[in-house]
């Protein structure tokens, strides 16, 4: 009977190992307990995530937009155009083929592209008169073929009042004519077929815009206000928000005080240390003390 309630009992230690063995090894269970943010916290977290997305946002922009609009604007306006139209005649057009050859194009789709093919358009103009910017005005003459800039309208202009113009004005040098400053564009903004066959027939007359800093340069449209505004929109908004954002986050998340740290002072360990006045009975000196009675009584002669 003892032997076999032994070999149970040790059954029961051997199964309440393994048990605990299987307890160890087994997966701890994830914890269901979960940390619930205020509202407080919320409203930062949800805050800091907008802001961040807006920097980003407002910075990669300003990456696209400065090379591809505030940069022309800046270059048009530092080229210094007349502000009100005048007269422009196209005197020859050239076609031609070769990536050497093709140095400047008035019109080419893709400002990044090689040129392997370009068209140079070159015209002269009239300095000393100015054109009424309502071209509708001039649907009264006939019978010389006008062409519109915004390539939707065909008005006429009359022979007579042309032959007046170039008698009593004289005439400006052969110059070149470009679709914009920087003589390229994207569809459908600029479309290069559409520019050539329009103002690329010799003898065709239109109002255009010639540089007072580089009077050899040409272009068929200009608007002063219109820079201004693609400066405005396409810089100063995004680099603003970008700016203010910026300023948020660094006030949320950063300690912009111009307070000195002195918490350290607080925590600086002495440089000496503090006199220990009352000595306690384990330590050095007073065992010294102790001792020296017993030391003195070996020492003493002995009784005779």
């Amino acid at each position: 009977m003892r032997s076999g309630s032994s070999e149970l009992l040790l059954e029961q230690q051997q199964q309440e190992l393994r048990l605990r063995k299987k307890r160890e090894l087994a997966p701890k269970k994830k914890n269901d307990k979960r940390r619930f943010r205020s509202w407080r916290e919320r409203v930062r977290f949800y805050t800091t995530s907008t802001l961040v997305l807006i920097t980003v946002a407002s910075g990669s922009s300003l990456l696209f937009l400065v090379p591809l609009y505030v940069d022309p604007a800046l270059s048009t306006l530092a080229h210094n155009f007349v502000e009100n139209p005048t007269l422009c005649t196209t005197v020859r057009r050239e076609n031609l083929i070769g990536l050497f050859n093709c140095s400047w194009s008035s019109c080419r789709e893709g400002c990044t592209s090689d040129m392997y093919k370009c068209t140079n358009i070159y015209v002269t103009y009239i300095e000393n008169i100015t054109l009424p910017k309502n071209f509708t005005e001039l649907s009264t003459f006939s019978p010389l073929p006008y062409i519109s800039p915004d390539l939707t309208t065909s008005m006429t202009l009359n022979g007579n009042f042309y032959n007046n113009f170039t008698t009593l004005n004289e005439q400006s040098e052969e110059s070149t004519l470009w679709v914009n400053i920087k003589g390229c564009g994207y569809p459908p903004t600029v479309t290069c077929k559409d520019f050539n066959d329009y103002y690329g027939v010799e003898g065709a007359l239109f109002p255009c815009y010639y540089s007072r800093k580089n009077k050899s340069i040409v272009l068929t449209s200009y608007d002063h206000d219109e820079q201004i505004e693609v400066i405005i929109h396409y810089f100063f908004v995004p680099f603003v928000i970008c700016f203010v954002t910026g300023v948020s986050l660094c006030i949320m998340h950063c300690d912009c005080t111009c307070k000195p740290d002195t918490s350290y002072l607080r925590h600086r360990v002495p440089l000496r240390r503090p006199r220990v006045e009352n000595l306690s009975d384990t330590s050095i000196s007073t065992r010294v003390d102790l001792l020296t009675p017993a030391i003195e009584i070996f020492k003493a002669p002995p009784p005779l």
